[in-house]
């Protein structure tokens, strides 16, 4: 079950489109949206160097790592300061994606796209927050279970490989695709994409993801669960769509042997099984080492014989395709009845890829936390320890860890490799604090995480950035030294943080709050 940990204000402001000039073009847009300082335009000339944030937590293994930022370092991070406040439509309980030297109709501008809980699709200048174009698909008369609020979304936008389309989750169980200048919706090629038949029930949690396989061919990863309360007909599912063809893959994580979208009972096709919700942050996970995606699922029965997979890690092929109807490997805690009566999701976080030492000698590792309070370090080449046999229990490798700050793991880590002696560590968020874990070898040569430092901040998904750690929490965000903790730079002029967690890039940092507003941060 996800669980709502805030309670943030909802903040919703009308936003008109002014009618641009040819005088305004050649300035940039005016009169869209209030900031504390001026909010001027700062000049954006193209700059072939940019570099860009296509999804959550920067690219398809969702590390959380942008090796390529040059502007921002531990030199100068304390030099950050506020470049602008604004509104948004509604609250983007998640993260921005960014494109640089975008074609609009105003400029060349670099680009911030986020998703809204409402299901607005919005893109709007990074130099000073006012909105380009946006679009929505709301929740119309849809409530969740057919009796509670109105629905609503935690997803965010992903952008595809070539740079010209944007995909934005909408409320109406769709899909949809977007040109990245101007907002014009595609509607060929399958486009928009279905992907629930019961919106009412099933929700578009995770952000959007985006990965190129080793063949080449790119995909989108759409991925569903619960509303709060797991009441309802729902079961967690991805759809996998082939970004060259249009065609889509569903993969059921209740009844996986039927590959189909489910209709709400007594309605068919549908499964008898409900839950396994896949929810985590990131969705879907991409290893180039392997080949292969993985996911996380929430508490729900776990049952091989009956192709259900609650409380498991599995993988799948690029294409969102198992074997025989059920996963290429998987693995389940062997406590697995524990979780799910204890509503304890595995899959509240999805796996964390862990760079291989440059001695090779530890490869295929994943970290993996969960609302249990414990860390699990498993094989992504080989999941259980039964050779790429789905449907085994235990095979994590070596004992499972305590999260050290205490707390339930609801966020994405992040991974860094030092690049002064190369060890490769992960960064732990939750409500109780952060922490930073560096991989060794233990006894008989098992991997294991030693804690090198903590602290007691609540945190969102934390990211690093030229080798500076960021993490935000209710009201703040920080910049510590990675290897020890040290606070870099702090602001306190955010909002209440639920799923929301900050992006750098190009010497700027992106972050929206509960209660509606984007702020960017500058040298």
């Amino acid at each position: 079950m996800e669980t709502n940990l805030s309670k943030g204000s909802i903040r919703r402001r009308s936003v008109l489109v002014a009618v641009i000039t040819a005088v305004a073009c050649s300035m940039g847009l005016t009169g869209l949206a209030s900031g504390r300082d001026s909010n001027q335009a700062r000049s954006q000339r193209p700059d072939p160097s940019s570099v860009n944030w296509l999804q959550f937590d920067f690219n398809a293994q969702h590390s959380g790592n942008n090796t390529d930022e040059k502007k921002i370092g531990r030199e100068n991070v304390d030099r950050l300061h506020e470049l602008y406040h604004v509104s948004l439509p509604d609250v983007a309980d998640g993260a921005p994606v960014y494109l640089s030297n975008v074609q609009t109709l105003y400029g060349v501008m670099n680009v911030l796209y986020l998703t809204t809980k409402d299901g607005h699709i919005v893109a709007l200048d990074a130099a000073t927050g006012k909105i380009i174009w946006e679009h929505q698909y709301g929740p119309g008369t849809f409530k969740i279970n057919n009796r509670y609020q109105p629905i609503y979304t935690t997803s965010s936008p992903a952008i595809d490989p070539d740079l010209k389309y944007v995909y934005s989750y909408g409320l109406d169980g769709y899909v949809h695709k977007y040109k990245v200048g101007d907002g014009e919706e595609i509607r060929s090629g399958g486009w928009p994409e279905l992907c629930t038949l019961k919106p009412f029930n099933e929700k578009g949690s995770s952000a959007l993801a985006v990965a190129t396989a080793k063949d080449r061919t790119s995909y989108l990863y759409v991925t569903n669960g619960g509303y709060l309360g797991d009441r309802g007909d729902y079961q967690g599912h991805v759809t996998t769509i082939n970004l060259s063809t249009g065609k889509q893959y569903v993969f059921n994580a209740n009844c996986s042997n039927d590959a189909v979208h489910f209709v709400e009972r007594p309605g068919k096709p549908d499964c008898s099984a409900v839950q396994s919700a896949i929810w985590a942050r990131p969705g879907v996970i991409y290893d180039p080492a392997t080949d292969r995606v993985y996911m996380a699922t929430g508490n729900g029965t776990f049952d091989p014989k009956r192709h259900d997979w609650g409380d498991t890690i599995f993988s799948l092929k690029p294409n969102g395709t198992g074997v025989d109807g059920n996963p290429i490997d998987s693995y389940t805690p062997a406590n697995h009845h524990f979780l799910n009566r204890a509503d304890l999701d595995l899959g509240s976080t999805a796996p964390a890829i862990l760079p291989t030492p440059t001695d090779c000698s530890i490869r295929n590792l994943a970290v993996q936390g969960g609302k249990d309070m414990k860390l699990r370090l498993v094989n992504l080449a080989d999941l259980s320890g039964h050779h790429n046999s789905p449907g085994h229990v235990g095979g994590e490798i070596g004992k499972l860890i305590d999260v050290p700050q205490g707390g339930m793991v609801f966020t994405q880590p992040a991974v860094w490799v030092n690049p002064e002696d190369h060890s490769t560590w992960v960064f732990v968020a939750t409500f109780g604090g952060l922490s930073a874990l560096k991989l060794q070898v233990g006894q008989h040569g098992v991997p294991t995480l030693r804690l090198v430092w903590k602290n007691g901040d609540e945190g969102s998904s934390p990211i690093i950035a030229n080798n500076v750690l960021y993490c935000a929490g209710s009201h703040d965000v920080r910049a510590f030294a990675p290897t020890t903790g040290k606070v870099l730079w702090q602001s306190r002029s955010i909002g209440r943080i639920h799923w929301e967690s900050p992006i750098v890039v190009n010497g700027e940092l992106y972050i929206t709050d509960e209660s509606g507003y984007l702020t960017a941060y500058g040298l």
